[in-house]
């Protein structure tokens, strides 16, 4: 397989293998093992979700009540001093 990359992503990539001592070849392969198990996590996740919406063990949330939790959450925050968590 050939992947084909711009010129300013193909020059980081040798800059990183030449720092790190490994080929541009192992980065690449390393770097899609992780993006490929991250996505398949995420979908399984929001696989996860959704069968939990269709069979009602989770309710949705209003997108107006979602970011007013948000913006409570994120308020609450601030007043936290800093240092305690």
């Amino acid at each position: 397989m050939e992947v084909h990359l711009t010129p300013e992503t193909e020059s980081r990539l040798r800059a990183l293998a030449a720092a790190s001592g490994r080929p541009p070849d192992a980065l690449v392969e390393d770097a899609m093992t992780a993006y490929l198990e991250e996505l398949a996590q995420t979908r399984e996740m929001l696989d996860g979700r959704y069968d939990e919406l269709k069979s009602g063990h989770m309710k949705p949330v209003d997108c107006e009540e979602a970011f007013r939790r948000l913006r409570a959450k994120r308020a609450a925050e601030k007043e936290r001093p800093i240092g305690n968590s």
